[in-house]
């Protein structure tokens, strides 16, 4: 029984899953936070993913929404931000340093979602090169970075142009010298396009979801997907481990519930590796292992350690 336990998490044949902190570890502390990437380092995950934008100076910074979120901010008297709260993309990196992300707003419903995430007063937006620069300290274990672009086809005066996002991006990894280390992921295929335009050696990942929520795909709808760069899951006969080779993709992510094990089998056969996001419960985490995931993102970095690496 043990065996094939270890057999279907891949250790015996020495394929290791590859875990990645959520935000860094949003289920334990305030997301996309120093504090949060440096508890999953000192949990041990393979790789830190992270969420991007881009201030009004051209500066990337670690944050999800294209919005500053009124139940995650404070400004620099401890207030709430009501809303409508100012997009990132319209404060200089001085004006963004001023808000407090170190808490989530009592009874919102981050807050109940996250009911064990532990505050940390004052803590500040970090840039990439900041949260980069925990790769660097002694005790980071080659840890790796997945970086993801907030951009949107729908709304393109909400962020920076595809093109200025992977510029800005592609130039804080070469300074930090992290070009090896870092994947570059987003739901808009024309950032990683326009990447790999400058760094072709970049690592770039396909974001995908079919969701009422969110659906990058728009499969069955006349024509490509705005978000795709150009391509129509149609002409790939509907499948999207051809697509996402097409666009020039190394890894493939899908919502954690819509990979099958035809579309992985697919996918691992065309040479891409896939890694699934968001999961964050024990049972459904070693479920994938077995199905030949090869990575899993989470919020819950321990977790996952715990259940898959016992």
């Amino acid at each position: 029984m043990l065996l094939v336990l270890l057999f279907g998490l891949g250790l015996v044949t020495g394929r290791a899953l590859e875990i990645q902190g959520h935000r860094g570890a949003r289920g334990l502390l305030p997301e996309n936070t120093i504090p949060a990437f440096e508890r999953a380092i000192e949990l041990g995950v393979d790789v830190l993913e992270l969420d991007l934008g881009m201030t009004r100076d051209g500066v990337p910074v670690v944050y999800h929404d294209r919005a500053l979120d009124p139940d995650r901010t404070r400004d620099a008297a401890g207030a709430w931000l009501a809303p409508p709260a100012p997009f990132v993309n319209t404060l200089d990196l001085a004006a963004l340093s001023e808000f407090d992300v170190g808490r989530v707003a009592p009874g919102s419903k981050i807050a109940r979602r996250f009911p064990a995430q532990v505050p940390r007063d004052g803590t500040r937006i970090p840039t990439l090169a900041e949260v980069l620069a925990l790769g660097k300290r002694s005790g980071a274990n080659g840890v790796r970075f997945n970086i993801e672009t907030k951009v949107t086809p729908l709304a393109p005066e909400e962020t920076a142009r595809p093109e200025e996002f992977a510029r800005a991006v592609v130039g804080v990894l070469r300074a930090e010298g992290m070009i090896d280390r870092a994947d570059l992921q987003s739901f808009d295929w024309r950032v990683l396009r326009e990447a790999r335009k400058l760094a072709p050696d970049l690592s770039t990942v396909c974001l995908t979801a079919e969701q009422r929520w969110i659906d990058n795909v728009l499969r069955g709808h006349p024509g490509a997907s705005p978000w795709t760069a150009g391509l129509d899951i149609e002409t790939f006969d509907g499948s999207l481990p051809r697509m996402v080779e097409a666009a020039g993709c190394a890894v493939w992510s899908p919502y954690y519930r819509e990979v099958t094990a035809a579309a992985l089998t697919e996918a691992h056969a065309l040479g891409l590796r896939v890694v699934v996001w968001t999961v964050n419960e024990a049972d459904e985490m070693l479920a994938l292992a077995r199905l030949g995931v090869d990575g899993i993102i989470t919020d819950y970095p321990d977790r996952a350690l715990e259940a898959l690496r016992p």
